[in-house]
């Protein structure tokens, strides 16, 4: 079937269809990994995102019963140079085209994705309309000017009820913010140890601390963290109770939880031009002095002079461009990172941090 690509600005893109024969509107972004294909669509920060992946050959290794991040695809739609309708690997249930049709996800390949790539570099992320069902262009037009794109997509891409989840031989009891969090990120804390009570979106911050938490964890998320202005509120409140001493709370943040602790401090953040996407993004981490590849999924970053100001040092920076990274307070038990530490789908180089936030619930210091 046919496949076309309608970007805002009237460049069209056309290739061959996959997946669901249907037509969705989103913002066109890209991403640099070379696998992990399954959890970056499962990964539920890419919510209403239509992902064009720079590797030329997606769907090799199929789909399987363990890469998910979520339990279903929160992109919007996928862009691809090429297709592999037989993959061969032995944990293999079923190919890419069949599950993005089972989950009603149109997809494109034959395209040149490198062209996209370097002109969502030039323009920045842009509005797009991704169909399969061979509307005519006429209609692509009309659907692209006339549907708004959201900003809003963490308050229902995480849970809509408490779940706990018991550690096995637990010594700490963590809270965390639900804002659309990766089930690989959970897994890093349980597997240290840590019972944890998962809160969805909007919960106040008296509901998470009858709760005795030894600490709490911000998750990452999607959509404009200045639009998560009900949990701004609630980190504020959180970061006012976290002290270092007897009743020490630590807080950790990760990408928008990064971002929310920002804004909650007094800071500001802003839209990048193209974001972060990918699996090798080189960070610096100015306590250690070393460099680590990172694993990023974002379009905002943090204002780094409208933090220093507000109690908050900056610890990691963007190898890149400079962004800000990482940041620790400087009189609380509070610091967070831009990246995602737990290594899925890529390296583990920073799965340290996970541990920092151990120590700090034992009692000690950044």
């Amino acid at each position: 079937m046919k496949g076309v690509i309608y970007l805002e600005d009237g460049t069209v893109y056309k290739g061959r269809g996959f997946g669901w024969t249907g037509t969705k509107v989103g913002e066109l972004v890209f991403n640099t990994a070379m696998t992990g294909y399954q959890k970056t669509l499962t990964d539920p920060s890419y919510s209403e995102q239509i992902i064009t992946m720079t590797y030329p050959l997606i769907g090799n290794y199929g789909i399987n019963d363990t890469d998910y991040e979520s339990d279903h695809i929160y992109a919007f739609g996928l862009v691809v140079k090429d297709v592999c309708f037989h993959p061969s690997n032995w944990k293999c249930k079923m190919t890419i085209d069949e599950w993005l049709k089972q989950q009603k996800v149109p997809g494109v390949y034959e395209v040149d994705t490198r062209e996209i790539t370097m002109k969502i570099r030039e323009h920045g992320s842009m509005k797009c309309v991704i169909s399969t069902e061979g509307l005519p262009l006429s209609q692509l037009k009309k659907l692209c000017d006339e549907t708004e794109l959201r900003t809003d997509q963490m308050k229902d891409a995480g849970t809509d009820h408490v779940i706990e989840w018991e550690a096995e031989n637990p010594q700490f009891h963590v809270a965390v913010m639900d804002l659309g969090c990766k089930r690989s990120i959970l897994k890093e804390l349980h597997n240290r140890n840590c019972s944890l009570t998962i809160f969805p979106y909007g919960t106040k911050a008296k509901t998470i601390l009858a709760a005795h938490p030894d600490g709490v964890f911000i998750t990452n998320g999607p959509g404009d963290p200045e639009s998560a202005t009900e949990d701004i509120i609630v980190t504020e409140k959180l970061i006012t109770n976290s002290n270092y001493g007897e009743n020490q709370m630590p807080i950790m943040g990760i990408c928008m939880g990064h971002q929310l602790i920002a804004l909650a401090s007094g800071g500001k953040t802003y839209k990048l031009k193209y974001g972060h996407r990918g699996v090798n993004h080189g960070v610096f981490d100015k306590k250690t002095g070393r460099s680590y590849i990172t694993s990023q999924n974002h379009g905002y970053a943090v204002d780094s002079n409208s933090v220093v100001l507000k109690g908050l040092d900056i610890t990691h920076l963007n190898l890149n461009d400079g962004t800000v990274e990482g940041m620790q307070h400087i009189r609380k038990p509070v610091f967070s990172v831009q990246f995602h530490p737990e290594s899925n789908p890529g390296p583990n180089d920073t799965g340290y941090l996970f541990d920092q936030f151990i120590d700090l619930m034992k009692g000690g210091k950044l």
